[in-house]
């Protein structure tokens, strides 16, 4: 009985206790790129809301590279925010945006697959244990806690060995997103007319898309870009509050990665001048796969009351997330910034057509040659050595 008990300890509220959490008021609730009239739309809004993978602490879990810790309570909120993050990626890439969960109904196979990518396992490509093990690459020490740009990192590093969902990961330098340097990685080439050298054009048109390209035309790899900012130096700049709101009205948004100090948080909306977000700082017991090889998914949806918190008292280190599953979607993505985001006198970010010529040349993120290949290659700190450290540049406030 107590087994069972820990397995849904997190499971207690019912659906329908919460309706009443939510202010009654006219205004628009926006949940990663859609809005829901809250007096009129609760049940739907909460709907959307528990559809989103939740991923937090968990315990009991295999040791971290064999001798390390086997929970993660203290240390991986952020970790478990970009593993959030990334599986909301996921989830527009297979299922699409519109896609919603319903409790003990059974899902399409792709929503399992992505699923397990997750599981606090060191053979799944995204498992804690890989997050924590990467991200010694980048100068953090197991059990050490992450900010938003180390995770951004640590994804785009562990993208590389993933072959199922094959995303392009492009974290932004210095506030500036490249566009040239995003279609050099995104437009990619068929294994049929790819030659030694050649690389593909600098500006494409939005039909080559990654379904019905012309023979010998780039197509387009999914593309993950994750925005790393400092939005001031101990509390957030009242400047940038409204861009930050818009780009949770984005279709391409996946939410930010942000919080408190050593408090992370994964916000997927807002109503008003607060942030709605989900919490991964409950600890539940270690989920693996059934022996018919499914994954029993009731403690990876947050069936409590959404949690909300002033957009005042977040920490300005966050990084934000978009997700543009085909050219056309990114060329959208980039309207809308130059619409919404570049008006601002004090800009939260910049667009820029060409790669800074001050800055070192763009080379796309390639995986490392090694002697074993996906998840498994990480199971030693020794074998990180090919990739380069990559310093944060948040100072989180103390």
């Amino acid at each position: 009985m107590e087994s069972v008990l820990s397995k849904y300890e997190n499971q207690i509220t019912i659906f329908a206790d919460y309706l009443e959490e939510f202010p009654d008021t006219d205004e628009l609730v926006w949940i990663l790129g859609k809005q829901h009239l809250l007096k009129t739309e609760k049940s739907k809004l909460l709907s959307d809301i528990s559809a989103r993978l939740w991923f937090t602490y968990r315990r009991k879990f295999s040791p971290i590279g064999g001798t390390g810790p086997s929970s993660d309570a203290g240390w991986g909120c952020m970790l478990r925010c970009g593993q959030m993050m990334l599986a909301q990626a996921l989830i527009c890439r297979h299922l699409g945006r519109d896609w919603n969960w319903e409790k003990q109904k059974e899902q399409p196979k792709e929503y399992q697959r992505i699923l397990q990518c997750f599981l606090d396992r060191k053979d799944c490509c995204y498992s804690i244990h890989q997050m924590a093990q990467m991200g010694v690459g980048e100068g953090k020490s197991i059990g050490e806690w992450f900010g938003p740009n180390t995770v951004a990192q640590v994804l785009k590093k562990l993208a590389l060995f993933d072959e199922w969902n094959s995303l392009a990961v492009y974290v932004s330098m210095d506030n500036t997103v490249v566009i040239e340097d995003i279609k050099k990685m995104c437009c990619v080439l068929p294994l049929s007319s790819a030659t030694v050298g050649e690389s593909p054009p600098d500006t494409l048109n939005a039909s080559n898309q990654s379904k019905g390209t012309p023979a010998g035309r780039p197509a387009w790899k999914p593309l993950l870009l994750i925005v790393p900012l400092r939005l001031g130096i101990n509390q957030i700049n009242p400047v940038y509050v409204d861009a930050f709101k818009e780009c949770f009205k984005m279709p391409q948004s996946l939410g930010a990665l942000g919080g408190k100090p050593n408090n992370a948080y994964y916000f997927i909306g807002f109503l008003g001048d607060e942030l709605i977000f989900l919490d991964p700082h409950t600890t539940q017991t270690f989920v693996d796969t059934e022996e018919n090889g499914t994954v029993d998914d009731q403690t990876f949806h947050c069936l409590q009351s959404p949690q909300r918190m002033s957009i005042l008292n977040l920490d300005p280190s966050v990084a934000l997330g978009f997700f543009c599953k085909e050219e056309k979607d990114f060329d959208s993505w980039c309207s809308l910034v130059q619409k919404e985001i570049l008006k601002e006198n004090l800009r939260m970010f910049e667009l820029v057509q060409k790669h800074p010529s001050h800055w070192p040349p763009f080379v796309p993120p390639a995986k490392p040659e090694v002697t074993t290949t996906g998840a498994e290659f990480i199971d030693s700190t020794e074998q990180l050595e090919e990739f380069d450290l990559e310093e944060d540049f948040e100072i989180l406030s103390v």
